[in-house]
């Protein structure tokens, strides 16, 4: 087996997260600007065994996509010329910032690291991630 990544893509940075090679953990990986992603993801999945990529679905309570929707068709276009045998899976990110900051302002963080967007984002990406190990065990 190997990794499963997970990305929460936005306009300026995308959180991401990883499992581990048995696809049990998800854990917070990093956050990198938007414009650099599929740079970082050439090297990472270089020297570590990515079998497929989990990228968050935008939308509001209505079930509606949000405009960054856009953007993200044209990442995973991208995505799929660079790496056409990684398989793309996408998993609804409703209130997942929500959720990763609340987790945060319970770990104990002050309120000027609870406030780091790129933290926010990296945990998104771990809370879409642990949705998705989830909903393949159902």
């Amino acid at each position: 087996m190997g990794q499963i990544l997970a990305i929460d893509y936005g306009k300026a940075r995308c959180g991401l997260a990883a499992t581990d090679d048995m696809q049990i953990i998800a854990s917070a990986l990093e956050t990198v600007e938007t414009k650099n992603v599929i740079e970082y993801l050439k090297k990472y999945i270089v020297a570590n065994n990515v079998e497929d990529v989990v990228v968050g679905l935008p939308t509001d309570l209505k079930g509606n996509l949000s405009e960054v929707e856009v953007d993200i068709l044209k990442f995973i276009e991208n995505f799929n010329t660079e790496f056409p045998n990684i398989k793309i899976h996408r998993v609804d990110e409703r209130f997942t910032s929500k959720m990763a900051s609340f987790f945060i302002s319970q770990s104990g963080k002050n309120k000027k690291q609870r406030q780091e967007k790129g933290l926010i984002d990296k945990i998104s990406a771990t809370i879409i991630l642990q949705n998705f190990l989830e909903y393949r065990t159902r």
